[in-house]
């Protein structure tokens, strides 16, 4: 069996899907930090008094929603060109990738603040802080601990998406899988590796976030 695994493909082909990994890993973590911004972004400028950031918010996260993933990569690395933006594909990848999963996000951020309670608002209101005050000091902070399940949620599920980027030639994992499989000609093996390597990460990923969710729960119950 040693001797097997000595010769098997997996020591042929796993430092170039290792480092296709690392590209996966690179994209979904820019992605998620430009996700988090633009969701917050988004999440605010819904609950703005003034109409026209509200209607700005209600169409970027319902066209975001509304279509699929693959289609918005297409559009964006395929389509601009027709009109003079031409992006390199991580970058077309990342912008992608972090504007759909910021729409989602806004939604999670606006239950987050909602979740907090109202009185909070009035409370801080009576004293004079601005609304732009309370958010940033009182309501996030707090809304933070709502969210953190749905986001790291989030960020295992766009680690998996992130694998719809070797549509556009981003040589990541499942792109340098496909150029090992096109060399070799042993998909199942490859394939078996690839999904694999997903799970270790999202494994990994998911057990971090468990970890953030008893830390941030310990700290409720302190003193």
């Amino acid at each position: 069996m040693i001797e097997y695994l000595k010769s098997s493909l997996l020591w042929e082909v796993m430092p170039y899907l290792l480092q296709g990994a690392l590209v996966t890993i690179e994209i979904s973590l820019l992605s998620m930090l430009l996700a988090l911004v633009l969701g917050l972004v988004a999440a605010v400028a819904g609950l703005s008094r003034a109409r026209l950031p509200r209607i700005l918010a209600a169409i970027y996260v319902e066209v975001i929603r509304g279509t699929p993933l693959l289609v918005q990569l297409f559009i964006v690395y395929y389509g601009l060109p027709s009109v003079g933006v031409r992006l390199e594909p991580f970058m077309a990848g990342f912008l992608t990738l972090g504007a759909h999963y910021g729409a989602y996000l806004s939604e999670v951020y606006r239950a987050g603040i909602y979740a907090v309670d109202r009185g909070q608002w009035e409370a801080a209101a009576s004293i004079g802080m601005s609304r732009g005050m309370i958010l940033r000091e009182i309501i996030l902070p707090q809304a933070f601990k709502t969210i953190l399940p749905p986001v790291g949620n989030y960020f295992i599920s766009m680690l998996k998406d992130s694998a719809l980027v070797a549509t556009i030639s981003v040589t990541e994992l499942l792109r340098a899988g496909q150029l090992r499989v096109a060399i070799t000609f042993r998909a199942m093996e490859i394939y078996l590796i690839i999904a694999a390597i997903y799970l270790a990460m999202s494994y990994a990923l998911s057990l971090l976030v468990r970890y953030l969710e008893r830390r941030t729960s310990q700290g409720e119950n302190l003193p």
